[in-house]
């Protein structure tokens, strides 16, 4: 299974080190899958203009191919003025409407203040739903006191992200096998 472990940000520190520790689980607990951290801050990224993703070039283009090509995606997002950032808007923009049909998507939300915990439900869940997105129900909320110095210390967040990264891969795998059972049914 080819899993992405995308930090929507170019800013900041706290969700980056949120999609290290996925990585990092992802090794321990499931290292027969292959994961690729996608940390925008680590890319030039184009803004979207409308053609189709794999009309652009350098960067862009590497980043969309990579996330179209995954099997699961767990995105990582800080809340900017009560949404998402413009960098993840843009990736959603760069990619067709279906781009996540029979992709599972998980989410990890940093933020400063616990006020924030609904943008997953009133925005970003809707933006995934609307590009077809098997999207995993429960999603993990860091707050800014759960960091000291790059690093969770929360332990209750520690337990919460292992618990998404098992949840991520048993809805995968769970629709997989759906897909499976499904294409038997066509012989040809």
């Amino acid at each position: 299974m080819k899993i992405v472990a995308l930090a929507g940000s170019i800013v900041g520190s706290k969700t980056k080190t949120a999609m290290l520790k996925v990585v990092d689980i992802f090794e321990q607990k499931y290292p027969e899958h292959e994961i690729t951290l996608l940390d925008l801050a680590e890319y030039k990224m184009e803004f979207s203009d409308g053609r189709n993703y794999f009309e652009y070039e350098g960067d862009t283009k590497y980043v969309a191919e990579i996330i179209m090509a995954a099997d699961a995606i767990v995105i990582g997002t800080p809340t900017f003025q009560a949404s998402i950032p413009a960098t993840l808007k843009n990736i959603f923009d760069l990619l067709p409407v279906n781009a996540f049909r029979d992709k599972v998507i998980s989410t990890v939300v940093t933020a400063g203040t616990s006020k924030h915990y609904l943008m997953v439900e009133q925005q970003l869940k809707p933006i995934l739903a609307y590009m077809k997105a098997h999207i995993v129900p429960t999603y993990v909320f860091i707050e800014e006191k759960d960091f000291l110095r790059k690093e969770i210390i929360n332990d209750d967040v520690l337990f919460r992200l292992s618990r998404l990264v098992e949840d991520t891969v048993m809805v995968a795998d769970a629709f997989a096998t759906i897909r499976a059972k499904k294409d038997e049914e066509y012989d040809f």
